[in-house]
């Protein structure tokens, strides 16, 4: 007997949550096989088995929580026993033959051959024997009649408000550390905001013109994110405080580019890191986006895919948000806001005319970046966006 324990999943995580066991006792199960599932404060995963064996007993139930190291279910080693084989028997004889009228009665009574004595010709069955057949079975027991099961008891509600219910559900790990984060986020930075608007014309039409090839060529929609995520990366490139940390009171410059995407899961708000973004293409971030996305509905993202952003994008355009204040992810001292696109009417060389636009909001540490670094940053995404071929240019 084996003990199934709780690995390491994470720096800096030492607790998890027993989600849903994929395997009940005494089942068996093949080597790598998911058994059951760890939710922790980043992400939910699945722990494969060790070894092919069965599930012996189930130490933690869905819902309690493990430390790291501590275990949480006895396994055995081996395969399940095969089931007994039976004993090799003497050929049953072939059911007798019946006529066909004899098969139609037997058919829509429910009766087997072997059930009725034939007093045919070689032991044939007769219509006769099967109606002597039905005839000497005993009538059937009427089922005894049981008590109606009760309602299940619910607590009463005020007579005169029965509408006013409250639900209590517990606060799940990802829960307590999303709140957890935030509440840092506004108790340890010197946190300010600035907007900017986007016209979002130009990269609508470049979409518009290129966006089938595209998915045909590289099997994924060409998105607003790999526009906004190499806009990001050019102008952190040309404003560094904004891709920095303060670590032991000191400034950490980060010379590569590891950009947050803030996607909704199923318990809430994520933000997976698209590793060393100014190495890849338009198509490559959309891939690995769109994988973020699914794995996140699915639960299934990897903690260490969680960490170590040195900046932050997030849309809450997806869901509608025409504008906001978006709240940064410590230790980073950036993250930019995309929202959704309006047409509005705006004013170009004199005349008003009608664009879709787009606010930017850029939240930022003020312990770091100035007001004149955060203008210029915004600015020059905005440049970027407006403009989508310097973002091949580089220019």
């Amino acid at each position: 007997m084996q003990e199934l324990k709780v690995p390491s999943v994470g720096e800096s995580i030492v607790e998890v949550e027993i989600g849903a066991w994929l395997k009940g006792e005494g089942e068996a199960f093949q080597a790598d096989e998911p058994l059951v599932e760890l939710i922790t404060d980043k992400a939910t995963l699945e722990l494969p088995a060790p070894f092919a064996g069965t599930l012996k007993k189930i130490l933690k139930a869905q819902g309690e929580t493990a430390r790291v190291g501590e275990a949480i279910a006895l396994l055995e080693e081996g395969a399940a026993q095969a089931e007994a084989r039976p004993e090799p028997q003497v050929p049953a004889q072939e059911p007798p033959l019946a006529m066909p009228a004899a098969e139609r009665v037997m058919r829509e009574a429910g009766v087997s051959p072997e059930e009725v004595v034939g007093t045919g010709l070689g032991g044939r069955i007769l219509k006769e024997d099967v109606e002597r057949h039905l005839q000497s079975r005993p009538a059937p027991t009427p089922p005894p009649r049981q008590a109606p099961t009760p309602p299940p008891v619910q607590a009463p509600a005020p007579a005169d408000k029965p509408w006013r219910v409250d639900e209590v559900v517990p606060m799940t790990p990802l829960r307590r550390r999303i709140a957890e984060r935030l509440l840092q986020a506004r108790q340890t930075t010197a946190m300010l905001t600035t907007f900017n608007e986007a016209d979002m014309s130009a990269v609508i039409a470049l979409r518009r013109e290129l966006g089938e090839a595209f998915q045909k060529k590289h099997g994924v929609k060409l998105g607003f994110m790999s526009f906004f995520v190499k806009a990001v990366v050019q102008a952190l490139k040309e404003i560094p405080e904004l891709n920095a940390e303060i670590r032991d009171g000191t400034i950490v410059y980060h010379r590569y580019y590891d950009i947050g995407i803030a996607v909704g899961g199923g318990e809430g708000l994520v933000v997976p890191v698209l590793r060393d973004a100014d190495r890849l293409s338009f198509a490559e971030i959309e891939r690995q986006i769109a994988d973020f996305a699914e794995r996140a509905r699915a639960r299934k993202l990897k903690p260490e895919e969680l960490m170590g952003g040195t900046f932050t994008i997030t849309n809450g355009g997806i869901y509608g948000s025409l504008n906001s204040t978006p709240l940064l992810n410590p230790p980073q001292v950036g993250i930019l806001g995309m929202h959704a696109i309006q047409e509005r009417p705006v004013a170009r060389e004199g005349q008003v005319v009608i664009r879709p636009m787009m606010y930017l909001a850029l939240s930022y540490d003020h312990r770091i970046v100035d007001g004149r670094e955060a203008v210029t940053f915004l600015r020059r995404v905005k440049e970027l966006i407006e403009n989508p071929t310097r973002l091949l240019l580089e220019v």
